[in-house]
């Protein structure tokens, strides 16, 4: 199911069949002191392999591990290329896979990557390009809280550390909105966290992955009928 596991011959077999190409989106930033800065980007390929589960026609690209984070900046270990970069990338990159691939769809995981991944997206439908996009979307804490960390449990439980879990900024967004947008989540949150970790259990994990991606498949099956 992954297309760098693959030679170019198969992948022309796959293509020629009608193979859809999705591509995982995410971003290196902070995640609070304890989950992994790759955290948007496994729970993207998280649901592209749940997606390739479900639909034997999808092949999964390498995912794009950077994106737009700036509000993260001031944590060590942020790593932010700007949206003006991220829309530049995703319409190159998609202009390359629809050289090959009839059907692509990019599964972007970061809030940040939003709206310069749309807009590539429109720029690519634009170009008579057969691109989609899907955000995952869940209720409850904004970052690092009780959902990310599920979800991190669920995906690969012995790089968190559960130990080192605190509570962040638990406000609603909406009444810190301005705040971040002045000064970045630094300015209203120490850890890095909005929202709390407490009670985060894998198998809660699970269960929203399993949500996410049966909302992804449903979207690629209106798109794309099997």
């Amino acid at each position: 199911m992954r297309l760098a596991d693959l030679a170019w011959p198969a992948v022309g077999r796959r293509a020629r069949a009608g193979a859809v190409l999705a591509v995982p989106l995410g971003s290196t930033e902070q995640h609070g002191p304890h989950l992994p800065l790759s955290t948007d980007t496994d729970i993207a390929v998280a649901l592209c392999e749940r997606l390739a589960a479900a639909r034997d026609d999808v092949l999964i690209a390498p995912p794009v591990a950077y994106g737009s984070a700036g509000e993260h900046a001031g944590f060590p270990g942020t790593l932010s290329i700007g949206r003006t970069a991220v829309e530049l990338l995703v319409v190159e990159l998609g202009r390359s896979a629809t050289a090959t691939f009839a059907h692509l769809v990019f599964v972007s995981a970061h809030g940040g990557n939003a709206e310069p991944v749309t807009n590539a997206v429109r720029r690519l439908r634009a170009e008579s390009r057969d691109a989609y996009v899907f955000v995952p979307a869940w209720g409850g804490d904004p970052h690092a809280g009780r959902e990310e960390t599920s979800m991190s449990l669920a995906i690969a439980p012995q790089r968190v550390a559960l130990r080192d879990a605190v509570a962040g900024d638990t406000r609603p967004l909406a009444e810190i909105w301005p705040l971040l947008l002045a000064g970045g989540v630094r300015s209203v949150s120490d850890s890095g966290i909005l929202g709390d970790p407490a009670g985060a259990h894998a198998a809660e994990g699970v269960v929203l992955l399993d949500k996410l991606a049966g909302e992804l498949v449903d979207a690629v099956d209106g798109w794309v009928p099997r």
